[in-house]
């Protein structure tokens, strides 16, 4: 199955407050999406891998809920502060513990609602200018909040299409 279903993210250069609007409605839309996507699959199928290697849907739920979680609080930080210094995790590793192998996807999906609230009223909220504020990731360097909102857009269909798209080879419905 193809790790990407929906391409790889490319970023662009040319970001407008029209895309900039797109790209915040895709964040402010996924806890709805992502909902949809894990809609009636039991427990196996939760614990499914999308592919040979690859996250089940659960883990990605819990990922995407970690994610954001931490993309939420960079943008914050990269607002308060002057090019913060942020902390990377070990994804993969996160997605071994208990509170995601062992939890229900309800809990993150639950959480995402209330976080990509909280997370689209604060972008809508950033002036243009505010989107070349950067932040410091130790192993990417320097990351522009514009950037960064693209990647997040991107990432939330990403993980969804994997879920999706497994959805599909094994038709569930």
């Amino acid at each position: 199955m193809n790790r990407y279903p929906i391409g790889r993210f490319a970023y662009d250069a040319d970001s407008t407050p029209d895309k900039r609007a797109g790209w915040i409605r895709d964040i402010a839309e996924l806890p709805a999406y992502l909902r949809r996507s894990v809609d009636g699959l039991d427990a196996s199928q939760l614990d499914t891998p999308y592919r040979d290697g690859g996250w089940s849907p659960r883990q990605i739920v819990h990922h995407i809920a970690d994610s954001h979680m931490n993309s939420f609080i960079r943008f914050k930080l990269c607002l308060t502060e002057d090019t913060p210094q942020i902390k990377p995790y070990n994804q993969d590793a996160w997605a071994k513990l208990a509170d995601v192998t062992g939890v229900d996807v309800g809990f993150s999906l639950s959480l995402l609602e209330g976080l990509h609230a909280r997370f689209s009223a604060l972008l809508r909220s950033l002036r243009p200018e505010d989107f070349a504020k950067t932040f410091l990731h130790p192993e990417n360097g320097p990351m522009t909040l514009d950037r960064t909102l693209q990647i997040y857009a991107w990432h939330g269909r990403h993980h969804s299409g994997q879920i999706l798209a497994l959805r599909e080879a094994r038709h569930w419905k």
